[in-house]
């Protein structure tokens, strides 16, 4: 679903990422992991194309994304093709990014009303169904601000999925909430997982990276230093900067 060739990113003279491979299967949740700094969150825009990279390619479902190639040469697409294919893959934020002004049920019923052109009727009765796959469908008529964090990350979840993505990226979802809200963001990711989602998921959580992953990447420097079965990195890593890593988080 998700094949990274040689990605590169710069800001400046930064090199923020430094030839990224990477490879998630259909259905596989892959987790990255790794200090501050270390490019994972500029990894999941590139994937969005909500970052242009400098260098490599990046394929979704099959597809390059931002871009498509002639004569050999990868020339970038239209903002509005790239709109229709990013509209594909559904992004949850650190920072929720909920319209305050609409109710629960408008944030999540907007984007397939406007974007996809769903009739407003429709759009609405699946917005209800995914708030009650959240478990939220109490919360249709509530603005955002009468939520607590772990609602409105739900909410995002759900808005996210209205839009019948083939691929899910979860950005430190549960960074920003207290510590009593983690769970129940993580029990719907989890539940995605156990559907099939594709997802790559930037998380500081080791536990659900070690029960619901697939595929464990540690990123540091802009590098993958480190990837494998969750378990097998968690417990036996071979490099010692991922060892290092683990034992400061665990």
């Amino acid at each position: 679903m998700v094949r990274a060739e040689g990605v590169h990113k710069r800001y400046g003279v930064l090199e923020v990422l430094r030839g990224i491979d990477l490879t998630v299967a259909r259905g596989e949740v892959a987790c990255i992991i790794g200090p501050s700094g270390s490019g994972k969150s500029t990894l999941l825009r590139c994937i969005n194309h909500l970052e242009k990279i400098n260098a490599g390619r990046i394929l979704v479902d099959g597809v390059l994304v931002g871009y498509e190639e002639r004569a050999g040469r990868l020339h970038e697409l239209h903002e509005r093709e790239v709109a229709r294919r990013r509209a594909e893959i559904g992004m949850v934020f650190q920072h929720f990014n909920l319209f305050p002004h609409l109710s629960v049920l408008e944030n999540v019923a907007s984007g397939p009303a406007i974007v996809k052109r769903t009739p407003r009727a429709t759009a609405e009765r699946a917005a209800r169904a995914l708030l009650e796959r959240v478990g939220l469908a109490d919360k249709a008529d509530a603005y955002p601000r009468q939520l607590s964090g772990g609602q409105q990350q739900r909410v995002a979840i759900a808005r996210a999925l209205a839009m019948e993505p083939k691929l899910m990226l979860f950005d430190e979802p549960t960074s920003a909430l207290d510590p009593e809200l983690v769970g129940e963001v993580l029990a719907v990711m989890r539940s995605l997982a156990e559907e099939g989602m594709t997802m790559v998921v930037v998380t500081h959580e080791i536990g659900f990276a070690r029960e619901v992953g697939d595929q464990l990447v540690f990123m540091d420097g802009g590098v993958i230093v480190e990837s494998g079965p969750p378990r097998a990195v968690i417990a036996t890593p071979k490099e010692r900067r991922t060892r290092d890593f683990l034992e400061a988080v665990l």
